[in-house]
């Protein structure tokens, strides 16, 4: 047998580079975040929002750490429990609305985050993992949200749980089963409450290490830029730290203004009254309303008169995402460059925004046409991709980066 031989670490300078000798961990985030990692020079403020979805989840985690240990899962008790925590526990009101505002601010980063990738066409090649990666946190995200919209036991979050829940019962076959497990039972109680309560305690874990999956397979292929033009040279090319972890300062900053400004002097704005009203299952909401960031996809599900159908076409809206890689196939990434194409994505953007009014409104006319429409349009877009690509003719695009002007 060969004799064993300690394997010789590098020589150390200081207490950094002896960490990072020993421990890989360091040395991972020096090179996702560090001198080493270089990015394109030409990143806009746009590409800030990946670091800020992150600052989102690690706020959500740590503030849903402190609120799990005075909430209570049981129908009989979360509705006080969650008053106690803002009422007598030190500083809970704080970390409730900031746990409350901070999910608001999470799917907002996240939005942002994805219609810049839309844009600038994140999702192509080589990058097509790394979009379909964060396609999966987004839909964990959703799932996240929805189950913690249902916790505080209000009457919103009951109603709205029945109602969301109830759509998978339209799945031939397996829908009845699905449901009734969701429920753990047949309806929403007890059993559904504790539920609930463990994934939604799990899951931002789950999301916490897809989201560093979802830096790797980046990192691997290096960040896209505005131009959509590969890095060619040491010129087109600069150091992620210092200028851009100074970058993201200034918007971290910016950011934690807007969060606390909702949440000193606003915490209820984005929220609905009737949460504060403790679940009665006799006693229907007129109006029931999912939180602003499901309102577009609630507004696809509400405005097909099929069940399934509704189902479907809701589901079909998020996943529809998977397939941009291949239906949009021009070679030309940024929307810069594409006049066509450029058109479109706004007139997609102003439509989701459209579906996220029209969710929020009672199901009645006009608004069930107007959604109609807006599906038309958000599906429409998807659909149209294959023909710009075909068709469109792009505007010169540089030979470099270190070209752009």
């Amino acid at each position: 047998m060969s004799e064993f031989k300690e394997k010789k670490l590098p020589e150390t300078k200081g207490v950094f580079q002896w960490i990072e000798a020993r421990l890989p961990i360091v040395g991972f985030i020096s090179a996702a975040v560090g001198t080493k990692y270089m990015v394109p020079k030409n990143l806009n403020y746009m590409w800030n929002f990946g670091i800020l979805s992150a600052l989102c989840l690690l706020i959500q985690i740590v503030t849903g750490l402190f609120l799990a240990m005075h909430y209570k899962p049981d129908v009989n008790s979360a509705f006080d429990s969650v008053e106690k925590i803002m009422r007598d526990i030190n500083y809970g009101w704080l970390i409730r609305y900031t746990h409350a505002v901070g999910a608001s601010m999470f799917f907002a980063m996240v939005y942002i985050h994805i219609f810049r990738g839309l844009y600038y066409g994140s999702y192509k090649k080589p990058r097509e993992m790394v979009w379909l990666i964060g396609l999966i946190i987004f839909i964990a995200i959703m799932a996240t949200g929805f189950m913690g919209y249902v916790l505080p036991w209000g009457q919103m979050s009951f109603w709205g749980a029945t109602v969301i829940t109830n759509i998978f019962s339209a799945i031939p076959l397996i829908g009845e089963t699905i449901t009734t497990t969701l429920w753990g039972g047949f309806s929403v109680d007890d059993p559904t409450l504790n539920r609930f309560f463990v994934l939604h305690y799990l899951v931002p874990f789950i999301i916490a290490a897809l989201s560093i999956i979802h830096v790797i397979a980046l990192h691997r292929v290096g960040s896209g830029n505005p131009t959509g033009v590969e890095p060619k040279s040491k010129n087109d090319v600069i150091p992620f730290h210092p200028y851009y972890t100074f970058k993201d300062g200034v918007t971290i900053v910016l950011f934690f203004i807007v969060l606390f400004g909702f949440t000193f002097y606003a915490p209820n704005y984005l929220g609905h009254p009737d949460n504060y009203i403790e679940a009665d299952p006799l006693v229907t909401p007129p109006h029931i309303v999912p939180e602003w960031y499901f309102l577009p996809f609630y507004a696809i599900l509400r405005a097909i008169p099929n069940k399934l159908g509704g189902v479907v076409a809701m589901g079909g809206a998020i996943v529809i995402y998977a397939f941009l890689p291949w239906l949009d196939y021009s070679k030309v990434k940024s929307g810069r460059y594409r006049p066509i194409f450029k058109k479109f994505f706004f007139v997609f953007t102003i439509n989701f925004m459209l579906l996220m009014w029209l969710g929020a409104q009672e199901a009645v006319e006009p608004y069930i046409t107007l959604s109609r429409i807006g599906i038309i349009i958000y599906f429409g877009y998807f659909f149209a991709l294959p023909l710009i690509s075909k068709y469109e003719k792009p505007l010169p695009i540089p030979d470099s980066i270190d070209s752009v002007k």
